[in-house]
């Protein structure tokens, strides 16, 4: 490797993008084809990127095995980057192996973390959390060091473990540091601010507030009852009832909740739970019916009795009963949750981590796009929706993770 190369390959460690394409931009062989896509991938550039990657795989010779699997990673890198989520697993996994076998620590390393954080946005945060769990990273470089904390602190998160996740974080910051990449080191003091936004609201006896990602995870542990309107459950203690497949079942907890201690009459059940704007008979016994499910679902944790003009909730024991609801109350507030980060995405790529039909999520981007909350570019398969970070709040309870117990 002559001296241009390796000159442009420390200027990309250290995250200089323009320092390297002043020593290889003009050059076409393999390597510096290989550079420069890393370089335009760091640069925002990803379609070049991907393009220049692809030119120097099909450049590099038969026996450079180590050099094409190399690109294979940086490929699925951009691809991550770029939230291309159908990227080819098998030929990550078949680099990987390759790098292992030929004693490339790092580069295997990189790659599986590209796997791991593939995971985590797609919701499967279980298998993330296995997989990170065999890698040995104290070994590896200051950046990779940075990059696992991440992805631990975006795990605890998602766990609503705010204790886990700010000790990830101060290592994040501490290793990003010592690796002297300003674009690494932003990115931590990005996810750092997670933890100061609201990441939730608590509604009790009528009274609304705010909730940062620690206070959650206060109410969680509390002997209260709690009706999570975040993911759908009903939480007392360690028991945990889902009612994600009921939602009718939900909105009605949900209205007894939020007015407990008092009863709510049957007409707002009604109307919130049926959307009925006018209550006839046949409302009134879908009510009764749908109210002795609720109340068989919850028979461990309370008590649904009638009263002279609705229904109320009786917790089991006696205790405080709350509402923990979304920052925000939007119909697709999943869709923006995931489009939060800034970055670009295809409406299959959001399918694929919403884990719904690629036409529902179409049908929501068209009417966020109707109402100026997210904007699309390109055509065809070439569509990417993207919207600024939502200020003010936290997405991280928004997004598809199950919760330990659930």
């Amino acid at each position: 490797m002559d001296s241009m190369i390796t000159a442009a390959a420390r200027a990309l460690a250290a995250g200089d993008p323009l320092g390297a394409l002043k020593r290889v931009a003009l050059r076409d062989d393999a390597p510096a084809l290989a550079l420069r896509g890393i370089a335009m991938a760091q640069l925002g550039d990803f379609v070049k990127a991907k393009a220049l990657i692809r030119s120097a795989s099909r450049s590099f010779g038969p026996k450079e095995t180590m050099a094409r699997a190399r690109c294979a990673v940086a490929e699925a890198e951009i691809a991550l980057a770029s939230r291309d989520l159908h990227w080819p697993q098998k030929a990550l996994d078949a680099a990987r192996v390759t790098l292992e076998e030929h004693g490339d620590a790092t580069n295997a390393a990189l790659a599986r973390y590209l796997e791991i954080r593939r995971l985590l946005l797609i919701g499967r945060v279980d298998a993330a959390e296995d997989l990170l769990a065999h890698l040995n990273f104290g070994s590896m470089p200051p950046a990779l060091r940075a990059a696992h904390e991440l992805i631990v602190a975006g795990i605890a998160m998602r766990r609503v473990d705010s204790t886990t996740a700010r000790a990830a974080l101060t290592r994040a910051g501490r290793a990003a540091r010592e690796a002297r990449i300003p674009a690494l080191y932003s990115e931590v003091e990005n996810a750092s601010r997670v933890l100061n936004t609201p990441a939730a609201r608590l509604i009790a006896r009528g009274e609304v507030r705010p909730l940062l990602l620690d206070e959650v995870e206060t109410v969680l542990a509390s002997n209260a009852l709690v009706v999570d309107a975040c993911r759908h459950v009903v939480r007392s203690g360690k028991s945990t009832t889902s009612l994600a497949t009921r939602p009718v079942l939900f909105m009605l907890v949900r209205a007894l909740a939020e007015a407990w201690p008092e009863d709510v009459p049957r007409g707002t059940l009604i109307t919130r739970a049926f959307r009925a704007k006018v209550a006839d008979e046949s409302h009134r016994a879908r009510l009764r019916v749908e109210m002795g499910r609720l109340r068989s679902k919850l028979r461990t944790v309370a008590n649904v009795s009638a009263t002279e003009r609705g229904f109320s909730l009786e917790p089991k024991p006696a205790r405080d009963v709350v509402v923990l609801a979304r920052p925000v109350e939007e119909e697709y507030a999943s869709v923006l949750a995931l489009l939060a980060d800034g970055e670009s995405w295809s409406s299959s790529a959001l399918a694929l981590g919403l884990g719904t039909s690629q036409r529902t999520v179409q049908r929501a981007l068209d009417s966020l796009a109707e109402g100026g909350k997210v904007q699309s570019f390109g055509r065809g398969r070439a569509r990417r929706w993207m919207t600024p970070p939502v200020p003010g709040f936290a997405t991280t309870l928004l997004l598809p993770a199950p919760l330990p117990g659930d």
